[in-house]
């Protein structure tokens, strides 16, 4: 082979394996850094969860000490949500029977975006409904209180509309939390119900 060709053969070599070491690079990383959010080791706090004050759907002030000694899957949304809101209580209903026993240490926790609707009331006759999850703990409270609570799990929801028949945008995640009240992973909306109990068993085996 020519000089000139293995001089050129040998650079294209060198290219590509740079490049494929900086590829390495950025996946190891991204994993550190997922691992790091999900302990907190990163900034030495959870990044997700955080202190609240909220009311339950019997009337009583509660916060985040609700979380404390249980596993919690919370999701915010609304009672007035046409579809990912019953969509979802009934996927982690089903997550749940997948569960076997463990599903006896987990408890469900709906936040409300939707305050000046969903009163203690309005949320304690949603949740009662056919196909939910029995025990789930409905929460909501003022708009400051909601807007604080959403703010420290990093959850987005906006009003849309006006008038009695507004309906309100939010995000589809459902958060894992310890039984320290710590945030442990996140569980996409469409990740059905039969990996999303592998993804819970696998996090709770590790504690």
């Amino acid at each position: 082979m020519p000089r000139r060709s293995i001089l050129l053969f040998a650079g294209a070599c060198v290219a590509i394996a740079a490049a494929l070491a900086a590829v390495t690079v950025v996946v190891v990383t991204g994993r550190d850094q997922a691992a790091a959010v999900a302990d907190g080791s990163a900034t030495g706090q959870a990044s997700v969860g955080g202190p609240f004050q909220l009311v339950n759907q019997d009337g009583q002030a509660v916060d985040q000490t609700l979380l404390n000694g249980r596993w919690s899957l919370v999701f915010f949304g609304f009672t007035y949500c046409p579809d990912f809101c019953p969509t979802t209580l009934q996927a982690l209903e089903a997550t749940k029977a997948r569960l076997g026993p463990a599903a006896d240490d987990i408890q469900i926790v709906f936040v409300s975006v939707d305050p000046a609707r969903d009163t203690p009331q309005a949320l304690k006759d949603y949740l009662a409904s056919d196909g939910f999850p029995a025990g789930v703990v409905g929460l909501t409270g003022t708009e400051t209180q909601v807007k604080a609570a959403a703010d420290v799990y990093r959850a987005y929801y906006e009003k849309v509309g006006t008038g009695p028949d507004y309906t309100m945008n939010h995000s589809l995640t459902v958060y894992l939390m310890g039984p320290d009240g710590r945030f442990r992973s996140a569980l996409a909306h469409d990740l059905g119900p039969e990996r999303s109990a592998q993804l819970i068993q696998r996090v709770m085996a590790r504690g």
